[in-house]
């Protein structure tokens, strides 16, 4: 059996820890990123280990391009790198657009988009060297839908990584790395600072209901197995129907 090892950025906690998980009950080795929750992402390893798979656990700042470099230079020496998820994300920022200081949405637009962007560029070469890999950003629905009121520049970020994920799809296919995006809609987790907005939007999502995070963490795994392996540059949307 090939050997995976996979990059998962904000892997401790919501959406990313159950791609974690996933991916670790699939036969990968996960390199879990954290920012500040060291015990959620201690926890999310320990899980990956019982499972019989291999986890490496560091802190990892993706607006940080020294912090980036460390992250795939320890990546390598932990295992031969074939999978990346950029998942880390941040809406801070939340509100009506003139409402929100220029700063909260810099913070937000750094870790939405150039993180992913920052994240795929060290993780080309690890990749390139060793026959290919996969990449999978994760999108949102908001892409599309606009996030009017609410996070306006979160869906344009999350637009831009739908656009990054055709660019880079057709950048570095002869490099046999494939780039693909998941767009959750609304999910069960704390990353909403209102933590009943599920709920609350529910009645608004043609399924009735909000998303879990092990309806996303499929979609990547899927995207990351052999079964996808002619699929590069596509986008897949969970979102209930939104």
């Amino acid at each position: 059996m090939a050997v995976h090892l996979t990059v998962v950025t904000g892997g401790s906690r919501g959406i990313g820890a159950a791609i974690s998980r996933r991916l670790a009950a699939e036969g990968h080795d996960v390199v879990i990123t954290y920012r500040r929750d060291s015990d959620a992402a201690d926890q999310v390893a320990a899980e990956v280990r019982r499972m019989g798979q291999r986890a490496l656990v560091l802190q990892t700042d993706t607006t940080d391009e020294q912090s980036v470099i460390e992250l795939f230079e320890r990546a390598q020496a932990f295992g031969t790198l074939t999978g990346l998820v950029n998942n880390a994300g941040s809406a801070n920022a939340i509100g009506p657009l003139e409402g929100n200081s220029l700063q909260a949405i810099s913070r937000d637009l750094d870790v939405n988009l150039l993180g992913v962007i920052a994240c795929s560029k060290y993780a080309i070469g690890p990749m390139s060297q060793t026959g290919g890999g996969s990449i999978v950003n994760i999108s949102s629905a908001a892409a599309t839908l606009g996030g009017a009121g609410t996070y306006a520049h979160y869906a344009a970020a999350k637009a831009a990584v739908e656009a990054l994920t055709i660019g880079l799809s057709k950048e570095l296919a002869g490099k046999n790395i494939r780039v693909n995006a998941v767009a959750p809609g609304t999910v069960w987790t704390d990353f909403h600072q209102d933590r009943d907005r599920p709920a609350k939007v529910a009645a608004a999502i043609p399924m009735g209901r909000a998303g879990k995070p092990h309806e996303i963490a499929g979609a990547v795994a899927w995207l990351l197995s052999d079964d996808a392996g002619y699929a590069t540059g596509t986008t897949i949307r969970v979102a209930g129907g939104l």
